[in-house]
């Protein structure tokens, strides 16, 4: 039995001597909100006993996770004959350690925190002698960001037949957001996305787009803390749908009119004053072919021929000239008929185009009004919700002093009671009658 109990005592001091210090900090991960005042908990056990005269070195340091190695103290505090505390003069205005070394407490208060301290805290503990164990243990703190109201763009051109991207990205928010893309048609109704279409990191990527693909995008950027949303209307054109070839194709058709008019106008002109010096020439030859020369040169009537000869000699040249222009005007008329006809079918196919082009103006117009009262709507949700994060603000802020105040309170309590302990002590002796001179002294009975 003793045999056995001596082994026993024996494996405690061997397992004492492996982890003389241990140094543990209960999560491994804090998450706390932007601006507030947080304390990192740490506590050690040490088979060595401390008193007031131990050198006791606590020390709280700061890396990043990629460069783990590039570790910072910021915080150290010396326990022994006179205890002393060093800061960093990076945060020397919000840091401060609350160690208590009898009770292993070695806890780290940091005030005001922002996304620089989205990092992995180190508390260590070293006691001259104890060099075994686990001197230190590592947390990792995650501020929590709400994000940011992200961007929206369109990245290519929105024709028939493109590739385009619709990117979405918020400036800030921790942990990082995730993205989604919703989107809706001119119904207002939500529409799945196209097979081909990929979302990765807030990338749209939308292949060969339509007239289908037109409508209405919603992004969401969200993490552990809220959401944030952007959108954006994309309408999908055909290439010529644009102002710049509308109005080249109206000016050539418009240029074109005018000058097949003017060329119309000469030709019925020319052919006016054809007939007119035709007729005059006609004329002109009746009176002088009216008389025939004599022997002598000289211009005489024909006798016989009166002046009714005169007048059927004119009536059958008016009959040929009428003969000779007869084709000329049906020519002219087909032509015209021709023009007619074409000029026809350009008015109905542009009144077509006018039709297609006020369908297409009151969709758009419907559509805009639709994305002006859901950003309304979305604005007044910002406000509103703007407004519960101040007052929420405000309410941490007057529960933070609160607390402070509170904490205030308790010690100058705890003091006053040890002072009204201190002076109960001292009235008590003070009250306590005086010893007679004429006392025997005291004996001790043990000689």
């Amino acid at each position: 039995m003793e045999k056995r109990n001596f082994s026993l005592t024996l494996l405690c001091l061997m397992l004492s001597g492996v982890d003389a210090v241990t140094v543990t900090i209960p999560q491994s991960q804090y998450e706390y909100a932007r601006g507030d005042n947080i304390t990192l908990p740490c506590s050690f056990t040490t088979t060595t006993p401390i008193s007031s005269q131990t050198l006791v070195v606590i020390t709280w340091s700061v890396f990043s996770q990629q460069t783990p190695i590039e570790e910072t103290p910021i915080a150290t505090y010396y326990h022994g004959p006179s205890p002393t505390t060093d800061i960093d003069t990076d945060y020397e205005s919000r840091v401060s350690l609350d160690v208590d070394v009898t009770q292993s407490k070695a806890n780290l208060k940091l005030s005001s925190i922002s996304l620089a301290d989205n990092r992995n805290f180190e508390c260590r503990v070293q006691i001259p002698g104890d060099k075994k164990g686990k001197p230190s243990a590592t947390t990792n703190l995650v501020v929590l960001v709400a994000p940011s109201t992200p961007a929206c763009k369109i990245q290519g051109t929105a024709q028939y037949g493109q590739d385009i991207t619709l990117t979405c990205a918020s400036a800030e928010g921790s942990p990082t957001p995730t993205y989604s893309w919703k989107r809706f048609n001119v119904q207002n109704q939500s529409v799945p996305q196209e097979p081909k279409t990929t979302d990765k990191d807030g990338i749209l990527s939308l292949y060969n787009i339509s007239k289908d693909t037109s409508g209405y995008y919603i992004c969401t950027s969200q993490n552990k803390i809220r959401a944030a949303t952007c959108n954006l209307t994309l309408s999908v054109m055909p290439p010529s749908m644009n102002i710049a070839s509308t109005a080249g194709i109206i000016g050539g058709v418009a240029a074109a009119l005018v000058i097949l008019i003017i060329v119309i106008c000469c030709c019925c002109c020319r052919k006016k004053n054809k007939d007119e010096e035709y007729a005059m020439g006609v004329r002109e030859g009746e009176e002088y072919h009216d008389k025939e020369p004599d022997r002598n040169g000289e211009g005489r009537r024909v006798e016989g021929q009166g002046k009714d000869s005169y007048e059927d000699s004119s009536v059958k040249r008016t009959e040929r000239t009428e003969e000779k222009s007869e084709p000329d005007r049906r020519d002219y008329d087909d032509r015209r008929s021709d023009y007619d006809d074409r000029r026809s079918d350009y008015d109905d196919r542009r009144s077509d185009y006018n039709d297609r082009r006020s369908d297409y103006n009151d969709r758009r117009r419907d559509l805009d009004d639709r994305r002006r009262d859901l950003d309304d709507r979305r604005s007044d949700y910002d406000d509103r919700r703007r407004d519960y994060d101040d007052r929420r603000s405000d309410y941490d802020d007057r529960r933070s002093d609160y607390s402070d105040r509170r904490e205030r309170y308790d010690d100058d309590r705890r003091y006053q009671d040890r002072r009204r302990d201190d002076n109960r002590y001292d009235d008590r002796d003070r009250d306590r009658p005086p010893v007679p001179n004429s006392k025997p002294p005291r004996r001790d009975y043990d000689d």
